[in-house]
C-alpha cells in the first residue's frame, strides 16, 4: 500500500523455532536479527516462547535486531508488547521506530493513543508515516479525525496522502468523509502535489461532489501522473461509477491487457470493466465470453467485473456459477450477484 507495507512469508516448524531461540543468542548480529525475523513466523504453538524471546530482543544492542524484532511482533499483536514496544517507538535508529509502531498499529491499542499521537511528530517522514496509521486503529473517531486533519499539512505529500487515506477509511455518521476532509479535499485538490490532488479526487468524488472531476479525468488519460496506484484504479472506477462519457475515449486507450497478460496497462482490467460501466458493447461482450473461459481464476475475475460493471446479462451465468467453487470463487459471484440485485430496475 506504500511506506511501511510488510508481507509475511510462511511459518516455521517446532524444530526451527528451537533453532531460532538458539540464535538469538548468537555472537554475531546478522544471524540474531535472521532468528528474530524468523521468530516472527512461528506457528501457534510456540507463539508464547517466540513472543518472549522477541520481547527480550528488542532490547538488543544492535538496531538490526531490534527493528527484526519489532517486525516480529507485528505479526503476532501481542497486547503484552505495547509497552515495550512504545519504548522501542523512541529508538535512537529510525528505522527501529518505525517498524515498532508498525507493530503497535497491528495491536490496536486504545491505551497507547496519547502516546502515539505525540508520535506522529516525529522528525522522520516514515516514522510519522506509521504513527498515523498505528494512532488511527487505536484513537477513538474525535481524536483520529482531529489528528489526521492536522496530518494532511505534513510537508510530505506522502504522510499527507496516507492521513487522507486514513480519514476516508474512518468514515463518518453524517456521510461517507467527515466534513473537515470535505473542505481540505477542496484546497488540496489543485494542490502542487499531485498525490494529494490525486487524493482529493477521489474523495471528494466519492462524497458525492463535482470538484474533482478535472483530476480524474487527467489520471485516467495519464496527462496527470501519480506514484500512488490506487488512486489511479480508483479514478477510472470512479467515471465508470459517475458516467463521465468523456472518458470513453481516454478509457479505451488503456484497455490493452498485453500478450498472455504481459506487458499491458497495468490497469486494462479496470479500464474494460468501466467502458461496460459506460456501456460500452465490446467491454461487455469481452466480460460475458471471459465467464465462460477455460480458466477458474479467468471466470472468477469476470463474476467480479460483471458485478461492477453491472452487467445485468451476466446474471444467468452468474447464477449457474452459484455454490460450484471448481467453476468460480463463490464469494465473488455472491457478491456479484448482490450487486446486480441491488441495481435492478436503475
Amino acid at each position: 500500500m506504500g511506506r511501511g507495507e510488510r508481507l509475511f512469508g510462511p511459518t516455521l516448524t517446532t524444530r526451527t523455532v528451537a533453532a531460532a531461540l538458539r540464535d538469538l543468542e548468537h555472537p554475531k548480529a546478522e544471524v540474531r536479527a535472521a532468528a528474530a525475523s524468523d521468530l516472527g513466523r512461528t506457528e501457534e504453538g510456540s507463539a508464547t516462547d517466540a513472543v518472549a524471546a522477541l520481547l527480550r530482543a528488542l532490547d538488543d544492542e544492535e538496531p538490526r535486531v531490534r527493528a527484526a524484532a519489532a517486525e516480529g511482533l507485528a505479526t503476532r499483536a501481542p497486547a503484552e508488547a505495547v509497552e515495550p514496544l512504545l519504548a522501542c517507538a523512541e529508538d535512537d535508529e529510525p528505522h527501529v521506530r518505525e517498524l515498532a509502531l508498525l507493530a503497535l498499529g497491528a495491536i490496536r491499542s486504545p491505551e497507547a493513543a496519547a502516546r502515539l499521537g505525540s508520535l506522529a511528530e516525529d522528525p522522520e517522514p516514515r516514522v510519522r508515516f506509521q504513527a498515523l496509521i498505528a494512532y488511527a486503529r487505536s484513537a477513538t473517531h474525535r481524536e483520529v479525525l482531529e489528528r489526521l486533519v492536522a496530518a494532511t499539512h505534513d510537508r510530505d505529500p506522502l504522510v499527507a496522502h496516507i492521513a487522507l487515506r486514513l480519514a476516508e477509511e474512518l468514515g463518518d455518521d453524517r456521510g461517507p468523509v467527515a466534513p473537515a476532509i470535505v473542505l481540505r479535499c477542496l484546497e488540496l485538490v489543485s494542490d502542487e502535489a499531485v498525490e494529494l490532488r490525486a487524493a482529493a479526487a477521489v474523495i471528494l468524488a466519492r462524497a458525492g461532489r463535482t470538484e474533482g472531476y478535472g483530476t480524474l479525468l487527467a489520471l485516467v488519460s495519464r496527462t496527470l501522473e501519480t506514484t500512488q496506484l490506487e488512486d489511479e484504479a480508483a479514478a477510472i472506477e470512479l467515471v465508470g461509477e459517475l458516467g463521465l462519457k468523456e472518458a470513453l475515449p481516454l478509457l479505451r486507450r488503456r484497455t490493452s491487457l498485453g500478450a498472455f497478460g504481459l506487458g499491458g496497462d497495468p490497469l486494462a482490467w479496470q479500464a474494460r470493466v468501466a467502458l461496460a460501466r459506460l456501456g460500452d458493447g465490446r467491454q461487455r461482450r469481452w466480460i460475458l465470453s471471459e465467464l465462460t473461459s477455460w480458466d477458474r481464476e479467468r471466470r472468477t475475475l469476470a463474476a467480479a467485473a460483471a458485478g461492477r460493471a453491472r452487467l445485468a446479462e451476466a446474471r444467468p451465468l452468474l447464477e449457474a456459477m452459484r455454490g460450484d467453487a471448481g467453476r468460480a470463487d463463490p464469494e465473488a459471484v455472491e457478491l456479484a450477484l448482490d450487486e446486480l440485485e441491488a441495481n435492478r430496475g436503475k
